[in-house]
């Protein structure tokens, strides 16, 4: 009896360690399982995330300089040594308002004689020119040079002096007549006039400027001597059909700094380059 119940007590405790061993393979094959299925999504994450990365570049900073520029035009200043006929001198200025405008302004002195078919005539006089310039030129970084467009009004007053005439003859049988000397003088003379002004500004040394200015100028005003009509008109320069006149300078000039302004260029955020 004893022997049997010993059998039975084996058969039972062998047949409750397999179901306990078949247990344990069934957990560890679900925790397997598990761990495989967090894992590939974490690594599909990762990899999605990785072309949405961005390239940030830091912001800049400019730094803009505004003051007065003050030049001379040393077409007037020079010319005079080799055209005995003309002595002159032009004062010019600038002031930068904002980014693109300045303020701009012309002062000068001409004495020119203008040798004509009929008559020879001597212009002297002071003129002021004032309007602004729009700088057109993108400059990078530091840079300070001008491509500028601008309006200015015009403002004369001078002497016309008649130095000789001609006393104009249909029939030349005889030949040309001899010019009469004349010597008469008429003061207080006076023209206003608009211009457009296009120029160009370059910086060759620190603070020191060199121009060129071509202006297309209209006379609204001219007040004429009696009996002949102004041939030049100081600051507008020669007449062309009574109205029109043009002009040009070229300028050396001298930057002196007031202030300065600094202005904040974003940041260019760049895309990384698909991989091939």
């Amino acid at each position: 009896m004893l022997n049997l119940k010993m059998k039975h007590t084996l058969k039972y405790i062998s047949s409750f360690c397999l179901l306990f061993s078949m247990f344990l393979g069934q957990a560890q094959e679900t925790s397997t399982t598990t761990v495989t299925k967090e894992i590939v999504p974490v690594k599909s994450k990762t990899e999605a995330a990785k072309p949405v990365l961005q390239e940030v570049k830091p912001d800049s900073i400019k730094t803009d300089r505004y003051g007065l520029r003050v030049g001379l035009d040393l077409y007037k200043l020079t010319r005079g040594l080799y055209d005995n006929d003309y002595k002159g001198i032009e004062v010019t200025g600038d002031f930068r308002l904002t980014k693109k405008y300045y303020l701009a302004a012309e002062l000068g002195f001409e004495d020119k004689t203008t040798d004509d078919d009929r008559l020879n005539s001597t212009a002297t006089g002071t003129y002021i020119k004032g309007g602004f310039d729009y700088n057109l030129y993108q400059n990078w970084l530091d840079m300070e040079n001008l491509i500028t467009i601008g309006l200015r009004g015009g403002f004369s007053t001078f002497s016309q002096e008649l130095n000789s005439y001609k006393i104009y003859n249909p029939n030349p049988y005889w030949g040309e007549q001899p010019a009469i000397a004349d010597g008469q003088k008429y003061n207080g003379l006076s023209a206003s006039w608009i211009e457009v002004a296009m120029g160009v500004k370059a910086k060759v040394f620190n603070n020191v400027f060199v121009g060129f200015g071509v202006q297309l100028k209209m006379l609204v005003t001219n007040s004429k001597p009696s009996g002949f009509d102004n041939l030049y008109i100081p600051g507008f320069n020669r007449t062309y059909d009574g109205s029109f006149g043009i002009g040009f300078n070229y300028t050396v000039s001298y930057f002196i700094p007031i202030y300065k302004k600094k202005t904040i260029i974003p940041a260019v955020t760049k895309k990384p380059a698909p991989k091939k």
